[in-house]
């Protein structure tokens, strides 16, 4: 088929002629992967090419000369999105804040919904940090999504909107990463990431973005995340959080993909995070 040859050297002609960056945070044990209140993420090996013994215990081949593991990991781990139903209860359970979006899992959000323009806007965490609360987040209102505007156009919904906070810079192996979200969440000695606010959300929807990311933990605020959470995903959005490397791109024309595993019933899921810049090379 000719046109299907024509389109497939089209489409590898165009991304041959961009550089690819790798926006998602790595799982390890040694990592804050995990929300800190929730499951941790483990990894054993279950099966290894022959009975070795090593410092921290035997391997076996139980199945033959091969590796592999099994993962023990929350659907909210690393770079993930969250589905409407992560915080919209389903149709007719009566619980506050039910309806139809609540019955949107993982595996039936469009995978094109997670693919768009990249408007990439700065909050930086260090402005202000040392102002905010333990435990709380500094909660930033639509006017940073205005001034993006202003700059560089109205946002439509061919965006996806990405706040680069530089809040990855935490997420460190050991007790480093402990910054990430256990000092925020569990210990409470300092404060959290940047969040947008409700009325920053809502000129989002207004915009008609369906899908806006972070490189900060999470999309809502570290003591109170419920009502973002609560008005994005009722209304459609998806969130992509915990993404990481957004310094690496520029603030307007990047392209922008996420990839999550299809989980049936879930309330979100990880997956990979990348995105397109005109150049040549691959990050």
């Amino acid at each position: 088929m000719p046109e299907v040859s024509k389109l497939a050297d089209s489409v590898h002609g165009l991304l041959s002629s961009h550089v690819v960056h790798d926006l998602s945070l790595p799982l390890s044990e040694e990592l804050p992967a995990h929300w800190a209140t929730h499951m941790p993420f483990q990894a054993k090996i279950y099966n290894w090419f022959d009975r070795e013994e090593t410092r921290d215990g035997h391997l076996f081949s139980r199945c033959g000369p091969y590796y592999t593991r099994w993962l023990l990991l929350d659907e909210h781990t690393g770079t993930h999105f969250d589905a409407p139903s992560h915080f919209v209860p389903p149709p007719g359970s009566d619980l506050p804040h039910s309806g139809s979006p609540g019955a949107v899992t993982a595996s039936h959000v469009p995978v094109r919904q997670f693919m768009g323009k990249a408007a990439v806007i700065d909050v930086p965490y260090r402005r202000g940090f040392d102002e905010v609360p333990v435990g709380e987040s500094y909660e930033f209102g639509p006017d940073v999504v205005a001034g993006w505007e202003a700059e560089n156009g109205t946002l439509t919904s061919d965006h996806i909107v990405l706040f680069r906070t530089g809040w990855d810079e935490k997420y460190q192996a050991g007790h480093a990463g402990s910054a990430y979200t256990h000092d925020v969440l569990v210990t409470k000695t300092a404060p959290g990431w940047p969040a947008p606010d409700t009325d920053c959300i809502s000129l989002l929807l207004s915009r008609g973005i369906g899908c806006a990311g972070t490189d900060g933990a999470s999309m809502g605020s570290a003591h109170n995340g419920q009502p973002v959470h609560v008005l994005g995903l009722s209304s459609g959005m998806v969130f992509i959080e915990a993404l990481g490397n957004l310094g690496s791109l520029p603030v307007d024309g990047a392209y922008f993909v996420f990839l999550p595993i299809k989980v049936d019933g879930g309330s979100g899921a990880p997956g990979r995070a990348i995105a397109f810049v005109p150049g040549f090379g691959t990050d």
